[in-house]
Order: C-alpha cells, then structure tokens, then sequence
C-alpha cells in the first residue's frame, strides 16, 4: 500500500457566491417571499417600507402615464386605475372576490326576471354549470337530472338564460352560439341565421359558391352575411374574470419610450427596503456575552450578504435589461416582427459575465413596455443563418412577420402553398425549409392552403 501526496486546485462556491446566485435567478414573487421569510428568521434585519418615497413614485407615475399613452389599447384601464388610486401598479395580484365574473353578471340579471320558482331555481343551476367560454357543455336532460327537476322545466330556464346578456350565453354548441347573436339583432339577418344553422363548415373553408346555390341567392349577399358572421364572438363568457382568483404578472423592468430615447425603470419599489438594526449592531459591539457576540456577528453578516446579493440582483438585472435594449431597439420601436438574432453569449460578452449569469439573471424575469409585458427570455432569439454576404442573419420572429405578410397578400382564390411560401421566403432574404414554414404557419394559426381557399 502506498501513499502518494498531489497538488491540484478546485474551485468551490463560498456561502456568499451560492447565496448571490440564488437570489439573482428568483423572480419578483420569490425574491419577495424570500425577504418576508428571512426578515422572520434574522432579528438584525429592519424591513422599511417605502411609504415615504412620494416623489419617486410621482415621477415613476409620470413615467408610466407617459408609456400608457402610447398604447392605445390600454389607455382606458390605465385611466380607470389612477382615478381609483394613485399607485400605479398596485392592481397588479390577485382578482378580488368581488370583481365581477361571468357568473355574477348573468345571475344578477337572472334575478331580476319573473320566473316561477322551480324554472328559477333550474335557472341558477344553468348559470352555476357554464362553463367560462359561457357555454353548456353538458346535454339538457343530464342538467334536468342532476338539478332534480323536470326537462320542461329545464328547457323553460334555458330560454331565460340564453335572452341575457352577453348575447350567445347558454348556447350548447358554436351554431347555436352565434345563431343566438344573430336573432338579438335588428331586424334579424335571416341568411346569416341559415348559414350558421347548417353551412358552418362550408363557411370556415369559405365555399361561397356552394353556399348561394344551396340557399338560391348571389355570392355577394352570401359574402356580406359571413362577414357579419365572422364578427360574432363564439366565446361570450371571454372578458370576464374567471372564477377561480388570477395571478397577474409584476413586471421587474418597465421601458419608458420617449420620442428621441428610452428609459429604464425597476420595479422594486413594492419591496422593502433592508437596513441593519442599530440596536443589534451596538449590542454586538459591547456584549461581554462570547455567545451573545458570535450570534450577532453570524446574524450581521448574514444580513449583509443578503442586502449585498439583493443590490447585486438589481444591477444585473438592469444591466442585462440595458443591453437587451440595445439590442433589440427595433423592436421596442416598431413591436413583434423585428426582432434580431440574440444570444446569452452575446449580452454576456458584452457586460462582461459569464453565460450561466446572464441565464439566472433573466430566469423569470418580466419587461413591461408600450407593446405589452414579456419574459427576457423572449429577446432571445437565434439565428436562422446569414442570407448573404454583408447582410444580417433573419431571426424566427422576423421569418414569422414575412410570413404573415405574405399570406395576407395572396389570392384568396389560389392561395399559396407552404413550398411556394418558403421560395417566396427566400427571394426576400429568409431561406427556410418546407417544414420550418410549416411549422412557423402552425404557430401563427394559419390554416392551410385547403383552409384559406375561398371556392367560387
């Protein structure tokens, strides 16, 4: 048996760096839960609430109010919030118990009706059993039987319910739904009402021709009915909160689009700020107590590590954040569409930390600008090679936009097929293979040529 003595270096991770890494990968509601916990555990850390930071949360209003008015869509919630409240961001959580749902909204109009009792009381039962599309999904005589009532009685409660708004609620299957918003009409369109009666499969593959000859009238009254169609909604429960309470999403980084830059925000504000107790430090200094002493000096550095890796967190974040925008800078200008190829590697090299860093910092992570909320990891996109010499490499989300474009352009008649696409594809720049277009048009949820053709 012998014994040999070797040299060799290993790297191992101090307490420190293994607790930096973890809260640099936590998202908003883990690293606040974090706090919360360690607050409860270490007695030298003081959590202070941000209440007194008015003119910072005044300026990050302006701020937000300035990115809310450059989105059109939102300008209306946006308006509704700061007349309620002036924080921004506080209806970011959960959905109150009391927030309207689609359940409350037909029963409160249910109510109101004059129905007999028992045709009531099958009517709650309807209400209770849609499901949140606001459809019925399972038959009438199964609902009769599990409310315990007769299947007249049924039949009465349903009538009730499906004359409530919004129009279509109650129905059993999509013709019934959209045959339900058509006769709430004035006056009623009748050839739409027979088209959704017995035609839906002729109109989703827009067989027009096929449709007037059934029904003996022209192409062009049949056109302007299915448009009229189309502009039906065959889910009217959707726009209503669910039942169950949602989670919405806090943004970490909110861009603030001015007219000649951007801007960068954290949204940290709703987490406390960390100091270290006065109190405990002073103790810690002039205890002649050797247990007293070791235990606060453990509790003190640990609560600096902690506030250290959470300011750590912060700047990497932003850091990233600030380079992602850099990069991606059309998009953010113009919205989906112009994203450019963007790896882990390439924001690494450029704030000078390792990939893995760059991976944590992002994990998780929501950026909230004019287009809407998105992870970081969205801004990743890779390369689907160089076109050409000189020329810049396409990215997934640009190949996508091409193909939009040019389905949208086609001829409904001949509509163009996926081999088509991609040579036409390539002529502009973005070579992909058959499959890949395929693949891209599933994702967009675009039918296939059958599915677009309009037939004569």
């Amino acid at each position: 048996m012998e014994l040999n003595l070797s040299q060799k270096q290993t790297q191992t991770l101090s307490p420190q760096m293994m607790q930096s890494m973890e809260v640099l990968q936590m998202g908003s509601q883990e690293l606040l839960e974090y706090i919360e916990e360690a607050v409860q555990e270490n007695p030298v850390l003081e959590p202070e609430q941000n209440y007194d930071k008015q003119d910072e949360f005044s300026s990050l209003q302006r701020k937000l109010e300035w990115l809310e008015s450059t989105d059109p869509q939102n300008r209306y919630y946006h308006q509704q919030d700061t007349e309620e409240e002036n924080d921004p961001l506080s209806n970011y959580g959960t959905v109150r118990d009391d927030d309207e749902n689609l359940y409350y909204y037909v029963l409160s109009q249910l109510k109101v009706l004059e129905l007999e009792g028992d045709v009531m009381e099958a009517g709650i039962f309807l209400v209770e059993s849609l499901n949140q599309n606001g459809w019925l999904d399972e038959p009438l005589d199964v609902l009769a039987a599990d409310c315990g009532c007769p299947l007249e009685t049924m039949e009465k409660a349903l009538e009730a319910v499906q004359s409530l708004e919004p129009a279509g609620v109650g129905a059993r299957d999509l013709s019934e739904c959209l045959k339900l918003q058509l006769i709430r009409r004035t006056p009623v369109e009748q050839l739409a009402v027979r088209i959704v009666e017995g035609y839906l499969d002729a109109l989703s593959k827009s067989r027009y021709g096929l449709i007037a000859r059934e029904l003996k009238v022209t192409q062009e009254e049949v056109r302007a009915a299915c448009d009229h169609i189309r502009k039906l909604n065959p889910r009217p429960g959707t726009g209503f909160a669910a039942r169950e309470n949602l989670t919405y999403i806090n943004p970490d980084i909110i861009v603030v689009s001015f007219p000649d830059h951007f801007e960068l925000l954290t949204n940290d504000y709703y987490f406390p700020t960390l100091n270290i107790s006065g109190y405990y430090t002073r103790l810690m200094k002039e205890s002649d107590d050797g247990q007293v002493k070791e235990y606060l000096t453990g509790k003190v550095r640990q609560a600096k590590w902690m506030v250290k890796a959470i300011e750590q967190r912060r700047s990497t974040l932003m850091a990233c954040a600030q380079c992602i925008l850099e990069f991606q800078e059309a998009f953010f200008r113009k919205g989906p569409g112009h994203l450019v190829p963007l790896s882990l590697a390439d924001v690494a090299e450029r704030i000078g930390v390792h990939e893995s860093t760059v991976s944590r910092a992002t994990k998780d992570k929501y950026i909230q600008c004019s287009m809407g909320v998105y992870p970081l990891s969205y801004f990743f996109s890779r390369s689907l090679g160089p076109v050409s010499p000189g020329e810049d490499a396409a990215s997934p989300d640009a190949a996508k936009a091409l193909l939009k474009k040019l389905i949208a352009g086609e001829d409904k008649k001949k509509p163009l097929s996926d081999q088509k696409l991609c040579q036409l594809m390539a002529q502009q720049g973005c070579t992909l293979s058959r499959r890949t277009v395929a693949k891209y048009r599933d994702e967009l949820h675009i039918p296939s040529t059958t599915g677009r053709k309009q037939y004569e």
